[in-house]
C-alpha cells in the first residue's frame, strides 16, 4: 500500500479521473492516514489541498479530533479546521 505522501505526489498532474481515484485511495487508508492528512492540509495548496480536505470530510468523525488538535496548535489553520468540522458534523446530521 502506498503512503499518503506517495499518493499526494501523484496529484501534481492528475486529471479528474485520476484525482478521484487517488482521493478514494486516501479514504481507503482511513483513520491511520489522519495525522499525515491533517499535517499536509496545513501546507499544501491547490488541487492537493482540495483532495486532502475532501478526504478528511469523507473519513468523517474520526477526523474531527485531529482537526481540533491542529487548530489549537496553529491559529492560522483554525478557520480551515472549523469549516471542515462543520462539514463533517453537517454531513453526519443529514
Amino acid at each position: 500500500m502506498e503512503t499518503v505522501d506517495q499518493i499526494l505526489s501523484k496529484l501534481e498532474n492528475a486529471d479528474n479521473t485520476t484525482k478521484n481515484k487517488l482521493e478514494n485511495e486516501l479514504v481507503s487508508i482511513g483513520t491511520p492516514a489522519l495525522p499525515e492528512l491533517v499535517k499536509e492540509l496545513q501546507v499544501v495548496k491547490g488541487i492537493k489541498r482540495g483532495v486532502v480536505a475532501m478526504t478528511l470530510i469523507r473519513i468523517g468523525d474520526a477526523s474531527v479530533e485531529y482537526l481540533k488538535k491542529a487548530a489549537h496548535n496553529n491559529k492560522d489553520f483554525e478557520w480551515v479546521a472549523e469549516y471542515l468540522i462543520r462539514e463533517i458534523e453537517g454531513s453526519v446530521a443529514a
